[in-house]
């Protein structure tokens, strides 16, 4: 099974016990549009940034560390993601904002953690969107 395959059944599992169902690939994809390089927010380094601002830096380093990934809740994701970028996520994968942000806290972490395998952030960030795609489907 492919890495890809791993977190879009994590995914898929966490959507299923919190009632929700469907939109588990289109979600992966956007998160993975969000961390790469050529994402229109500085990928992975301006995640980190934004979740740094927002006081949850210990979190986000957390997911990319080797360790245990700790919580973020809806709100705290919207709190650092922004009103605006999570309503404009949600428009494109058709569902409201506060079911997007639920599934973001347990989708990001997971798909972080699998993208920096090696416990720190690679210098250069991740690489663009195809690549990361790439990257999970090998593995």
């Amino acid at each position: 099974m492919g890495l890809l395959d791993s977190v879009l059944g994590g995914v898929m599992g966490a959507m299923q016990g919190q009632g929700q169902s469907g939109g588990g690939a289109d979600l992966v994809r956007a998160v993975i549009g969000m961390l790469g390089n050529d994402g229109a927010h500085g990928g992975l380094e301006g995640l980190v940034r934004q979740f740094t601002q927002g006081g949850l830096g210990d979190v986000v380093q957390s997911w990319i560390s080797s360790g245990q990934n700790l919580p973020v809740s809806a709100d705290q994701l919207q709190g650092v993601l922004g009103d605006e970028r999570i309503g404009a996520m949600a428009q494109q994968l058709g569902l409201n904002p506060g079911d997007l942000a639920g599934q973001l806290s347990q989708v990001l972490p997971q798909v972080v953690d699998q993208l920096t395998p090696q416990g720190q952030m690679p210098q250069g960030g991740l690489g663009n969107v195809a690549d990361l795609l790439g990257q999970l489907m090998r593995r």
